[in-house]
């Protein structure tokens, strides 16, 4: 009689040993470095959160420059760290005896110090950019920019891991964070095309869009750099370092294209559907740019009390503008930057915005020698009581209007038709001659 021997349903399974690529991300200061790089880009976004969140190009500079600025410099000194591990644990010729090739161990090592610092990068991305999409009524951010700095910052994680393995002084890694901190400063600030190879240069307009190979460009740059110190550092023997000239050929190439750029405007260019005008109805009409057209019913309102003051009247404004709308028309005074003065796309302070544009409308641009004489003091007076009477300065802003308190008294005392007439002189003149100033 022959029997089959069949394995117990209990006999112990072999589990297979888990990737060297997975532990070395399990473990070490990879996990640390990613939410210290996403808590600190996130805190610092969150107290600035009432200036950015109403732009998308708004919060893709602040988001450009926090993540570069901040979470570069933490990855350069966590890379360093990270680098020099296996020597202070004395582990490095148990990791040279691992059956694989001197370079794919080092990418093995390096991958913590480069995937998790760009890890926390992009969580802080996704929560800024879904904190900002509610609030904006035009354009896009800019994701070409931000996987560009995702890719500078696991870029500047991998260089500080070579730092790491080649010097041995401990206190490498905290310097080598300050040193990356301050460069990218001085990067940030420098004259001319030079500014725009560095990680973190800041750009203010909203209406303007980068060039379309910018963000590629920017990401050879920095990878080509971190690549070349890899492979220079873990090829051997040492002719196979030649292989290093491909990525540096490439960053080469990189710098080449953007030292091109125009010294002033960089990448920048700027978008007509972002700047078009979008104005209303009123009158005078009120026009703001496509990327703040959200605003334009809370600035419209804002301006409204001004405006039934101001409509019909000699001299009056025929549009309020916000923006680069070309040479301007006859009749089109400037309005100050509603973005400004607004939080998560909304207006908080129309009294504020109401009064800085009634000053816009009133300052006129006096030259040496203007605004002097025996009535420059009446005259300065009187400019101030005019502002006052049509938009109070709130209480917390503002100079002390005591000294005109008697002129705007009078011009509070007068019937609608004379405020009407004072206004059509006030006006027709210059103020920046204060004879010409007319007294209420």
């Amino acid at each position: 009689m022959t029997t089959t021997l069949t394995p117990s349903r209990t006999a112990a399974r072999t589990t297979a040993a888990p990737r060297p690529l997975v532990v070395e991300l399990r473990r070490g200061l990879g996990p640390w470095t990613g939410a210290a790089v996403a808590v600190t880009v996130l805190v610092t976004m969150y107290g600035k959160a009432p200036g950015w969140q109403g732009r998308w190009a708004d919060a893709t500079n602040m988001l450009h420059v926090a993540a570069v600025l901040l979470g570069g410099p933490l990855a350069l000194a966590a890379g360093c760290w990270q680098g020099g591990r296996d020597r202070r644990r004395a582990t490095t010729d148990l990791w040279e005896s691992v059956p694989r090739s001197p370079l794919r161990r080092l990418f093995v090592a390096v991958a913590p110090s480069a995937l998790w610092p760009a890890a926390g990068v992009l969580l802080a991305d996704a929560v800024c950019l879904l904190a900002t999409w509610p609030y904006v009524s035009g354009g896009r951010p800019f994701l070409e920019l931000l996987a560009a700095d995702v890719v500078a910052v696991a870029a500047l994680g991998a260089v500080g891991q070579v730092v790491g393995g080649v010097v041995r002084w401990r206190l490498t890694a905290p310097l080598l964070g300050i040193v990356g901190y301050l460069g990218l400063i001085l990067g940030a600030y420098a004259e001319g095309p030079v500014r725009w190879l560095g990680p973190a240069p800041e750009h203010q307009f909203s209406w303007d869009r980068p060039v379309w190979w910018f963000g590629p460009v920017s990401a050879a740059w920095t990878a080509g750099l971190a690549l070349t110190a890899l492979l220079a550092y873990g090829l051997r023997p040492a002719r196979r370092r030649l292989l290093a000239l491909v990525p540096l050929a490439v960053a080469v190439a990189a710098a080449g294209a953007v030292l091109r750029l125009p010294p002033d405007e960089g990448p920048w260019r700027h978008d007509p559907a972002l700047a078009r005008p979008v104005c209303d109805d009123g009158a005078p009409q009120v026009c703001l740019t496509a990327v703040d057209a959200g605003l334009l019913p809370e600035v419209s309102a804002a301006l409204a009390p001004l405006n039934a003051r101001l409509k019909g009247l000699p001299g009056a404004p025929a549009r309020w503008v916000a923006g680069p709308f070309g040479p301007p028309r006859p009749g089109d005074v400037e309005l100050p930057n509603a973005a400004a003065d607004a939080t998560r796309g909304r207006l908080t302070r129309p009294d504020l915005f109401l009064n800085s544009a009634v000053s816009w409308l009133f300052s006129d641009t006096c030259g040496p020698g203007d605004m002097t004489g025996a009535d420059a003091e009446r005259a300065s007076a009187v400019n101030l009581a005019v502002v006052e009477w049509l938009a109070p300065t709130p209480e917390d802003y503002g100079p002390d209007p005591t000294a005109a308190q008697p002129f705007i008294d009078r011009l509070r005392a007068k019937s609608p038709a004379a405020q009407r007439d004072y206004l059509t002189r006030y006006l027709a003149a210059n103020t920046c001659h204060p004879d010409e100033v007319p007294v209420p």
